[in-house]
């Protein structure tokens, strides 16, 4: 088996699943005016929406986790993106907000494309080489959170938004093939799950460096998914009109990506060297304090340029947990520990956009941003005081030893 051939296969499809994914997301509010929501509910609406699919895929990731230690996690790469496709054209043919629902809610069956395809990379992958291989499977996720906005932008301002959802069904199609065809999955990996899935999350909450990774995806993903549902409104907004806005957005929401693409294999990098709780430190703190500054800009060239900081920033994040939580479980447990990383992702990008619903309607939308950076730097700051702690309990005990 070669790993880099896994690694590079992975790595492409894995940006086929993002881009399909971001042709057609970050547009949803617009695609609700089109079906008739009213402009005053249309915040709730994507809310709503965007809460739907990952509450079920996060009742559904410790499920597809098992399946993926038990048959192999090839399988469940190959069982997601299928699916998705199908879901996909599904997305194509509906007529009212309610067929949305539903659509979204399968796409939450649907789901783990992208965490099966990382523990596959995480098993195969040398120990020496996990960080750097975790975080080249980062900048594959978001060059095509990069390509998806622009195509789905561009797509829809030529021939409407139905056609993305046609695109994405087609592309993560072809890239469920390219799996299929490339991929070798270590066979010593696959296990007997004795355990029941009660049962692996009270293994994983007695794993204090697992529990600790978990929360954490948590709350980065409520910080960064309450503003998803608003961009599109919120360029509208910094434009004056909504003409154009959804191939503005595609434009500005590609900027984080571009930016991540470019810092995220020198964030794996350093983090192998420097140790990966500084990551989260320098991350956190810096992603929070350029959200904060969306809330003072008054043009879309800020905006757009505080959102390419934005992801230089937060995109060190996500590895760095990751591997801090694989190297907490043992080579057995890596397809249930990505599937409870994936349910702590779902559970906060179902939270993060009913809360940026909930926020934006009361408050109008600028205050969700300071919300949002505001969780991100306290986040910093209690890794920092986690990590000043530890130092010093331990420089206690070397002492104690003495």
């Amino acid at each position: 088996m070669d790993w880099r051939k896994n690694l590079w296969a992975l790595a492409f499809g894995v940006m086929i699943s993002s881009s399909s994914y971001t042709m057609v997301i970050p547009f949803l509010p617009v695609f609700l005016l089109e079906l008739g929501v009213t402009s005053g509910q249309v915040n709730l609406w994507s809310g709503v929406l965007f809460a739907a699919s990952f509450f079920v895929s996060a009742l559904m990731a410790p499920y597809w986790g098992r399946c993926a230690d038990r048959t192999g996690r090839r399988r469940m790469v190959m069982r997601a993106g299928f699916s998705l496709a199908a879901v996909y054209l599904l997305g194509a043919l509906v007529r009212n907000p309610v067929e949305l629902l539903m659509v979204r809610i399968l796409q939450g069956f649907a789901s783990g494309f992208v965490p099966a395809s990382m523990a596959i990379v995480a098993s195969s992958a040398p120990k020496s080489e996990l960080g750097s291989s975790l975080g080249f499977m980062q900048t594959a996720l978001l060059l095509g959170g990069i390509m998806g906005p622009l195509a789905g932008g561009v797509l829809s301002h030529l021939f409407g938004l139905r056609l993305s959802f046609v695109v994405s069904a087609v592309i993560i199609f072809a890239g469920t093939l390219l799996v299929r065809m490339l991929v070798k999955e270590p066979p010593e990996f696959q296990t007997v799950c004795e355990n029941s899935i009660i049962e692996d999350f009270k293994l994983a909450l007695r794993n204090r460096r697992l529990a600790k990774a978990l929360l954490l995806l948590l709350i980065v993903q409520v910080a960064t998914m309450i503003l998803q549902p608003l961009l599109t409104l919120y360029v509208a907004e910094l434009q004056g009109n909504r003409a154009g806005a959804v191939l503005a957005s595609g434009v500005v929401y590609s900027l984080s990506g571009v930016a991540g693409a470019i810092a995220a294999p020198f964030w794996g990098r350093l983090g192998q060297r420097q140790g990966f709780l500084k990551i989260l430190i320098i991350g956190f703190s810096g992603a929070g304090l350029f959200v904060i500054g969306q809330f003072l800009v008054t043009d879309i060239y800020g905006f757009g340029l505080l959102q390419f900081m934005f992801g230089l920033c937060i995109v060190g994040v996500y590895p760095a947990i990751n591997t801090i939580a694989v190297s907490a479980s043992e080579p057995e447990f890596q397809g249930r520990t990505f599937g409870l990383t994936t349910t702590a992702n779902q559970l906060g990008a179902m939270a993060g956009p009913l809360l940026g619903g909930v926020v934006s309607s009361w408050l109008g939308i600028r205050p969700v941003f300071l919300l949002s950076g505001g969780l991100l730097v306290i986040m910093g700051l209690l890794v920092y005081l986690d990590s000043v702690q530890h130092k010093f309990s331990g420089q206690q005990a070397e002492k104690a030893c003495r």
